[in-house]
C-alpha cells in the first residue's frame, strides 16, 4: 500500500478499518498509534491530527463499535408489526450473535478497563441504543399488560446482565457451551421469560419452546 494512497479525506476512516481489523484479530492491547502509521505508511505526525493518543482512539472506536451494535440490535427490538416475545427472542439473539462475531470488539465495548471511556459515549436512555430498546420494549408490554408492572429499569438490567452473562461464557470458551450455545439461549430466554410475564396472560409467537411453555391463539 503506498503513501499516496491515504490523504486527508480518507486517512481517518482507514485508520479506523484497519484498527477495527487489528483489534479482531489481536485484541485491543497490542493495538498503537504506531500501528496504524505503519499499516497506512503515513506519518506518525498525520495520525495524531486524527487521534491525539491512543485513549482518542479507543474513544473513537468504542463510540463506532456501539454504533454498529445498536444497529444490530435495536431495529429488531424496535419492529413493531413483530410480536413483541418474538421481538425480546429474536433481539436478544442479535446480542448473543455481536458478541459470537465479535469476541474481542466485545471484551472492549463492555469490559472495565475502558468502562471511564464508555461511560462518557453511550447514552442509556436512547431508545435507540440496544439498552434503551430493550427498556422501551419492556415498557410496551407493560403497557399493554403482557409483562408485570416492576420497575423498568431494573426489569432491563435482568435481562441485559443475563445476556452478558452468556455471551461472555461463550466467547470466553467456557466449558465448551459455544457448540450448544442456541440451546443455552433457549433456556435462557425461557427462564426470562417466565419471570416477566403476567400470570394471568397467554402469549403467541412462532417459537416452538415458548408456545409449549404458554399455549395461546391471542396476538399480540
Amino acid at each position: 500500500m503506498k503513501k499516496q494512497d491515504y490523504h486527508h479525506g480518507n486517512l481517518k476512516e482507514q485508520s479506523l478499518k484497519i484498527a477495527f481489523d487489528f483489534i479482531r484479530e489481536h485484541g485491543v492491547e497490542e493495538l498503537t498509534l504506531k500501528v496504524l502509521s505503519d499499516a497506512t505508511h503515513t506519518s506518525r505526525s498525520a495520525i495524531y491530527r486524527h487521534f491525539k493518543s491512543k485513549d482518542a482512539l479507543i474513544e473513537t472506536i468504542i463510540t463506532t463499535g456501539f454504533e454498529q451494535f445498536d444497529t444490530a440490535v435495536s431495529p429488531v427490538l424496535l419492529q413493531t408489526d413483530t410480536p413483541l416475545v418474538e421481538r425480546f427472542y429474536l433481539g436478544g439473539k442479535a446480542y448473543i450473535d455481536y458478541a459470537r462475531n465479535n469476541p474481542n470488539l466485545y471484551r472492549l465495548l463492555f469490559g472495565k478497563k475502558y468502562a471511564h471511556i464508555r461511560e462518557e459515549v453511550i447514552q442509556l436512555g436512547d431508545e435507540c441504543s440496544g439498552f434503551g430498546a430493550l427498556k422501551k420494549t419492556i415498557e410496551e408490554g407493560q403497557a399493554k399488560g403482557l409483562l408485570k408492572k416492576e420497575e423498568s429499569f431494573t426489569q432491563t438490567v435482568v435481562v441485559w446482565s443475563s445476556l452478558h452473562g452468556l455471551a461472555s461464557v461463550i466467547i470466553d470458551g467456557f466449558m465448551d457451551v459455544e457448540s450448544s450455545y442456541e440451546s443455552y439461549y433457549d433456556a435462557m430466554f425461557e427462564s426470562l421469560l417466565a419471570g416477566l410475564v403476567t400470570k394471568k396472560i397467554s402469549l403467541v409467537t412462532s417459537l416452538p419452546f415458548v408456545k409449549k411453555m404458554i399455549p395461546s391463539k391471542e396476538n399480540v
